[in-house]
């Protein structure tokens, strides 16, 4: 492969889509972004518009090819995805058209089908086939939903007319011209349907869901030859050789290759990922078993506890609060704000991931006085994340493993106060790599191993770059008052959850 080769990544997420052109050196050439619209039609439900998704990837595609093609008088040869997981696409085989809004990973409104299938003795089969729990996250409720509540959307799958898929599929049919309907396994795994230790469709999950095997996309493994981009959108024919779901292609991009590294990602919710290796282990404490990128013929697997607001919460404070401008501004005044006062804010906009798993919990904020002010709110934004992560690292170790040391990315992790908080809170030493962009460098690395850019695992180890280590420096005992007052307010938030159930 010739050193000027390109790779092309589009990184599609929950509130942007981003492209960037990587050299044969991994490094960024080019970049490109787009936010697009958000709707909350009812409280906890979340859709976006799938044209919205995918002329914005496009567009920024295009942007970026153009401008790193000339950059470096290098040409693209092939392209990566890393997409948001577990958000519903539903699709005409025939016009290509969405038949509906696309349900988001962030939605709650398949509550109710999920409490009725637990109370329906389903549980433990749906997690030992799929290594998830019965939770409206995931993606197989919303497909339900979906062939439940859309006028003739049920009549159409049936008669083999629709097409299901999570981000990554959709936009592979449109690149493809229509001709793709494919997604990896990494994305497969994250949809209640997905038997990760068997690498199958299962039919006694499509039989709970009542989803018909016909909607479902060729699942392959995250470096393959999925498709090819028509000359029409790039103006020659492009492979797309890479595909994962963004938490799985961040694990890949961080060069988490070995078993028992860690990796965290703070962008919209965070996403703690920890290599399992072959092995497929079930947790004990509440996290998942979740499939992982992988090159060779072994599957790959990973235990994962997701949080469903991180970096959002900066966008709370942003755009509903107005007490910034940009999120850069919280760093400083978390500064500002010179200690805790007894202020914990429990962000369950959507309720509460792991390890709690409640649905139902909501937003709060305790301990306000009348001398709270928007620094004392911006830093407990700031720490709650810093505190879910310590729900999932206390899980996680209590699972056996050592978490002695994490890397992380996202766009959070610029925010030095925070990833040294955050160092403190959970007594553990944190990585910055130099590129926190980990997301996006994953896809290029698996399309980039595919098409011959890169020769091996063991080059792009060589890669990965610490930028940072943040090592903790907090007094035990004032962590142990801080951690207190955390579990205190998330207690109460679970307690009032319980109390909306009854």
């Amino acid at each position: 492969m010739p050193s000027d080769a390109l790779i092309l990544t589009l990184d599609q997420g929950t509130t942007s889509s981003r492209a960037m052109v990587f050299d044969s050196g991994g490094a960024v050439v080019a970049v490109a972004q787009e936010e697009f619209a958000q709707h909350f039609p009812k409280p906890g439900w979340v859709e976006h518009d799938p044209e919205d998704i995918w002329q914005t990837t496009l567009d920024t595609a295009r942007r970026a090819m153009t401008a790193g093609e000339a950059e470096t008088g290098g040409k693209v040869v092939s392209i990566g995805i890393a997409n948001q997981r577990e958000t519903v696409i539903v699709w005409n085989r025939e016009t290509g058209k969405p038949v509906s809004r696309a349900i988001v990973w962030q939605d709650r409104r398949t509550a109710s089908m999920c409490e009725a299938l637990k109370a329906g003795g389903h549980e433990d089969m749906v997690n030992e086939r799929s290594g998830l729990t019965i939770d409206p996250y995931f993606s197989g409720t919303k497909l339900r939903w979906i062939l439940e509540n859309v006028p003739d959307a049920a009549s159409l799958a049936d008669a083999g007319k629709l097409a299901f898929g999570t981000v990554d599929s959709f936009l592979m049919y449109r690149l493809s011209g229509g001709q793709a309907h494919v997604t990896d396994e990494t994305n497969a795994s994250r949809t209640l349907l997905y038997n990760i230790r068997e690498g199958r469709w299962d039919e006694d999950l499509l039989r709970l869901l009542k989803v018909p095997r016909s909607v479902l996309p060729e699942v392959k493994t995250s470096t393959a030859a999925f498709c090819d981009a028509v000359p029409e959108w790039f103006g020659r024919a492009l492979p797309v050789t890479g595909v994962a779901g963004d938490q799985q292609s961040a694990a890949f991009g961080q060069a988490c290759f070995h078993p028992g590294m860690v990796k965290s990602t703070y962008g919209t919710g965070c996403f703690l990922l920890a290599n399992c290796g072959n092995e497929c282990l079930t947790s004990t404490n509440r996290l998942l078993s979740t499939i992982a990128c992988r090159t060779g013929a072994a599957p790959q697997f990973a235990v994962e506890g997701s949080i469903f607001i991180a970096g959002a919460v900066s966008q709370w404070l942003r755009d509903s609060l107005q007490i910034i401008k940009s999120a850069s501004e919280t760093e400083l005044l978390a500064q500002q704000a010179g200690g805790n006062d007894g202020v914990y804010f429990v962000p369950a906009f959507t309720g509460l991931g792991a390890p709690h798993w409640d649905a139902d919990a909501r937003g709060a904020m305790y301990g306000l006085t009348r001398g709270t002010d928007k620094a004392d709110i911006a830093r407990a934004a700031l720490e709650s994340v810093a505190y879910q992560t310590l729900d999932l690292l206390t899980a996680l170790n209590a699972d056996g493993f050592d978490t002695g040391r994490i890397r992380v990315d996202g766009g959070m992790v610029a925010n030095s106060w925070f990833l040294q908080f955050l160092a403190d809170v959970t007594a553990t030493t944190i990585d910055r790599p130099d590129m926190i962009e980990s997301t996006a460098r994953g896809a290029a690395f698996l399309s980039g191993l595919q098409s011959g850019v890169f020769d091996s695992i063991e080059t792009l180890e060589k890669l990965w770059q610490s930028e940072t280590v943040f090592r903790p420096s907090m007094e035990e005992a004032e962590r142990k008052v801080l951690v207190t007052g955390w579990e205190k307010a998330v207690k109460t938030t679970l307690y009032r959850a319980q109390l909306d159930r009854e």
